[in-house]
């Protein structure tokens, strides 16, 4: 049997499967907005900018992580439940819950007691909820001037602080028990805080001017 011929029956499962009617509620394959962006456009500029000799050199962004600090946990179960609600109505993923790892008999604070909760987005619905942060979120803070260019770790992720989780649009005021500031972790691939500053520019930060 040729090669052509045993690979037939791949190629025509293959096409069955492409034409086959997706199922209702199916995620379209359309890349996310911000990640078509980065590839189209963002990535050559910062080829040339920092003159990489080919494109696995780009720095990109490779996770966000959103969490928590939920120090009422320990007296409250509904604190909790709040928060939790909140992050995945933001996100779309259940957070994890962050344990404290030792007793603190000054904050009446015992190990393994909830302090937190956080969650990792990574793939689209990470690039979803860049979008989302800094094109409708950011934007909706009262008196808003920028974010604070000093967020960086030294290794090229970048940290800030968001007083309101009803900045998101998914946020009903009305619903909330309470409003409840939240940080946002964004890690990138960047050697170094000056390309993940261009990188995070590129995509839309909107970094306050010194």
């Amino acid at each position: 049997m040729t090669k052509q011929k045993q690979q037939r029956p791949q190629q025509q499962q293959q096409a069955k499967k492409e034409a086959a009617p997706k199922a209702p509620g199916t995620r379209s394959e359309t890349p996310p907005r911000m990640l078509t962006t980065y590839r189209e456009t963002i990535v050559p500029q910062l080829t040339k900018e920092f003159d990489y000799g080919n494109t696995m050199q780009v720095p990109r962004v490779s996770k966000v992580v959103v969490n928590i600090g939920i120090g009422e946990a320990k007296d409250n179960d509904k604190a909790l439940d709040a928060a939790v609600g909140d992050v995945v109505t933001i996100t779309g993923q259940k957070p994890q819950l962050v344990k404290a790892r030792k007793s603190v008999a000054a904050f009446k604070l015992r190990a393994g007691q909830t302090v937190g909760i956080k969650t990792t987005l990574r793939g689209r619905r990470m690039w979803y909820f860049l979008d989302k942060l800094l094109n409708v979120a950011l934007p909706r803070i009262r008196d808003f001037r920028g974010v604070n260019p000093d967020g960086f770790d030294g290794r090229g992720n970048y940290s800030l602080g968001l007083r309101e989780q009803v900045v998101f649009p998914e946020i009903d005021y009305d619903k909330i028990d309470k409003l409840r500031g939240l940080e946002v972790s964004i890690v990138t691939t960047a050697r170094n805080d000056d390309e993940a500053r261009s990188l995070l520019t590129r995509l839309g930060m909107p970094f306050r001017k010194r």
